[in-house]
């Protein structure tokens, strides 16, 4: 491997070094994935049991122990229990909007560096041919010796950046998958909590009457 850092040019450093960024990228995404991972049919029947109990406090601190943003939206309709069912509703749809950016965090980055590193490596490509073509002027070396050495340099960094590029690809196209089924499940559960808390207050409120 340091044969091939070596002898691939300059330009496989910037390659090394975008790899290493995308390999933290995509570390931290698997890492926040796992740590949202809950079941929010399980949660939403236990904060529904204590709405239906009258124990908003209880339920707000459930959702408060729980992480991810299904419990944080959750939560941001808990705070305002009290309000009308249209309020809710936009309660719940801008604390959606605040979770879009912290489940997409990243992913953007992921993207931009699978499109950068087979530029790069071209860059590196075009390059060797350049060295190449003019190791054959200087006539140094054996023309044999000089296309060797060129095409080996070019081949080198290509084949770098695609290796970079096919995999951060692959993880981008799979967290997008991620984030999208992260955001529909948001969007439910905060359906969901509305329909709980205006349930539940209409029910108190036929008892009481």
């Amino acid at each position: 491997m340091i044969e091939l850092i070596s002898e691939g040019g300059a330009f496989m450093w910037p390659l090394l070094v975008i790899a290493a960024v995308a390999m933290l990228l995509i570390v931290e995404r698997f890492l926040y994935f796992q740590r949202v991972r809950v079941n929010a049919g399980d949660l939403l029947t236990g904060l529904a049991n204590l709405v239906k109990k009258g124990q908003h406090s209880e339920a707000m601190n459930e959702a408060a122990r729980t992480p991810g943003p299904v419990a944080r939206v959750a939560q941001s309709a808990l705070m305002r229990h009290k309000a009308k069912r249209a309020d809710l509703r936009d309660i719940v749809k801008e604390a959606g909007l605040l979770e879009v950016p912290v489940i997409e965090k990243n992913l953007r980055g992921l993207y931009a560096i699978a499109l950068l590193a087979p530029l790069i490596g071209m860059l590196g490509t075009v390059n060797g041919l350049i060295l190449t073509f003019q190791g054959l002027q200087g006539e140094s070396m054996s023309s044999t010796q000089i296309l060797y050495e060129g095409f080996f340099q070019s081949l080198i960094t290509t084949g770098i950046g695609l290796l970079i590029a096919v995999p951060c690809y692959l993880f981008y196209t799979y967290f997008i998958s991620r984030a999208l089924n992260q955001l529909r499940r948001v969007e439910r559960a905060g359906i969901e909590i509305v329909n709980i808390i205006c349930d539940a207050r209409e029910a108190t409120d036929s008892a009481e009457s």
